[in-house]
């Protein structure tokens, strides 16, 4: 069973800007990227280098497979099983850490006191609200992006005519244990997770409008709006510095006591004069966006797995709106569950996965290229070498420094390689004698 097209070039596009916006640019990625000092704008550009490398593999793969499931889909059809099973179960892993990104992000805008408990409402809520159907979804997603993108401006702009005093007092920061070279590429690494979001419109392969025209098209545009977006607040920030930012602390007397990561855009506002509320409602705006789209991706790519026996096939099952509310609510579980989690990085965990499913989709893309297979744009197979080894390096360097806890790790590898890896050591024919 296939949906029914309905998502234009517009909605496409405004999907892929509300997911990378969303839970990125509110995110405490920023702190990573802060800490590479004057490298900062540096690791920024290099992580938009690197989406655009993934995005164009991506986009000559989109055009000529114009199906559910993303890099699954492209891996199994180019690679084969095992490949495709490691892009998808990457892609599900890495979206559903950015759940629970977005959904802590909110939960710290809305109610600092109670954040956890405010994320959990709130991934239930999307859940609720995905399963009315991806019309709603699109709509919502491209409004709140025109919004978003609307106020990031304004407030960058009136944060020039502030000084970072404003901003309130500096905070003592520990230094950082890694060299500067590791220090830059885990700034590489967060940023990455902040451009990921591009790969929710690849998901959407049967449900855009003349996909293998409009998918390329949407995520590059979206591409290039976002990464203009992220190195003017990547700029505004420089100017506070890394020490305003970690942690976010109060006064007691004379004494500062951190109280957790601060939001970077509130700083932003307070040293342009903004109301804080202000930056509140269009954080809680835009990470709301985005947990809608970005769940509705790793629903779409579970459904996917779940057709082709990757994953058990009830949660292939759509609802009346056609949207696969089984597997949404799946992934909304787990999202959950990390929320309460604690000792690592969401965020480097979530860059680390689906870096490891933009490597498979590089892959797939250089065969494609060679094989010629191509339908309507072929980019050189040296660029998409260059996005594989990119990815794998970046996919790396973001468990390392995710932090001490083990789990990380754990997940990636078991969820990420050694289940596709039983999976594929089951579905090869045993010999006969």
């Amino acid at each position: 069973m296939t949906t029914a097209r309905r998502i234009g070039l517009l909605s496409a596009t405004g999907i892929g800007v509300g997911s990378m916006l969303g839970a990125g640019v509110f995110s405490d990625m920023w702190v990573e990227v802060l800490a590479a000092g004057r490298w900062a704008m540096a690791a920024v550009a290099g992580a938009a280098i690197v989406a655009l490398l993934n995005a164009l593999s991506t986009a000559q793969l989109a055009a000529r497979y114009p199906v559910a499931g993303g890099a699954y889909a492209y891996g199994r059809a180019e690679l084969g099983p095992f490949a495709g099973h490691v892009a998808g179960a990457a892609f599900v892993v890495g979206k559903t850490v950015s759940v629970a990104v977005g959904a802590t992000v909110l939960g710290a805008s809305v109610l600092p006191g109670h954040v956890q408990g405010i994320a959990t409402a709130a991934i239930v809520a999307a859940w609720a609200l995905n399963a009315g159907g991806i019309t709603r979804t699109a709509r919502g997603a491209t409004l709140i992006a025109i919004i978003v993108v609307a106020a990031l401006v304004v407030i960058v702009a009136l944060s020039l005519t502030g000084t970072p005093e404003d901003a309130g007092p500096p905070v003592s920061v520990l230094a950082a244990d890694a060299g500067p070279t590791m220090t830059f590429l885990v700034a590489v690494a967060a940023c990455f997770f902040a451009f990921a979001g591009y790969a929710r419109i690849a998901t959407l392969g049967e449900e855009v409008e003349a996909p293998a025209r409009t998918i390329p098209r949407a995520i590059l545009f979206a591409l290039a709006v976002v990464v203009s977006l992220y190195l003017v607040v990547a700029a505004a920030l420089s100017r506070l510095g890394a020490d305003r930012l970690v942690p976010a602390a109060r006064r007691d007397g004379d004494v500062i006591v951190a109280s957790g990561p601060a939001a970077p855009i509130e700083q932003l506002a307070r040293m342009g004069g903004v109301p804080v509320v202000v930056a509140t409602v269009v954080a809680a705006l835009s990470v709301g966006g985005a947990m809608l789209a970005v769940m509705a991706g790793a629903g779409r790519t579970a459904m996917a797995m779940a057709r082709e026996g990757d994953l058990p096939r009830v949660l292939a099952a759509t609802g009346a709106s056609a949207a696969p509310w089984r597997a949404e609510a799946v992934v909304g579980a787990c999202a959950v569950a990390l929320v309460w989690t604690e000792g690592a990085s969401l965020v480097l965990v979530s860059a680390a996965s689906v870096l490891l499913y933009y490597a498979v989709a590089n892959l797939a893309a250089v065969s494609q290229r060679r094989g010629g297979r191509t339908a309507g744009l072929a980019i050189p197979a040296t660029l998409s070498v260059v996005g594989l080894v990119c990815s794998l390096g970046l996919a790396v360097v973001a468990l390392v420094g995710a932090g001490d806890a083990v789990w990380p790790a754990l997940l990636v590898g078991l969820a990420v390689i050694a289940w596709p890896a039983v999976a594929a050591a089951r579905r090869r024919p045993r010999a006969t004698f």
